[in-house]
């Protein structure tokens, strides 16, 4: 079943985590958006440098952004109402964490590439 995923913090580099979920996302046939600095593409899916206003039936907002850089999304992300948020390692904000437990969404400390690698997305 696809879910529809935003990849917040989506880079062009190969190496970075970002782009490896985008791909192993798309390979298990889930609908993904991209955002990030950069525009450009990786694979089929391009970079958008915003988050949209509003997506039907959004499944999860999965973070590859530093908490630094996280306030300025945070109103955005609560008004798209994802089924859930997923912090990767070094993305972890307890703030976002209340906010979002607060308005009814999920929050899971974890790696997206494990839980697509293990089946558990």
């Amino acid at each position: 079943m696809s879910k529809k995923t935003i990849v917040l913090g989506a880079s062009l580099n190969e190496l970075k985590y970002s782009n490896q979920a985008i791909h192993l996302l798309t390979q298990a046939g889930h609908d993904v958006i991209a955002v990030g600095r950069s525009i450009g593409q990786i694979g089929e899916i391009n970079i958008q440098q915003e988050l949209p206003k509003a997506i039907d039936n959004l499944d999860t907002v999965t973070l590859y952004l530093n908490p630094t850089y996280q306030p300025g999304y945070y109103n955005d992300i609560l008004k798209l109402k994802p089924k859930r948020i997923i912090f990767n390692p070094g993305t972890e904000n307890d703030v976002l964490a209340h906010l979002a437990q607060e308005a009814g969404i999920a929050t899971e400390n974890a790696c997206t590439l494990v839980l697509l690698r293990t089946q558990q997305y």
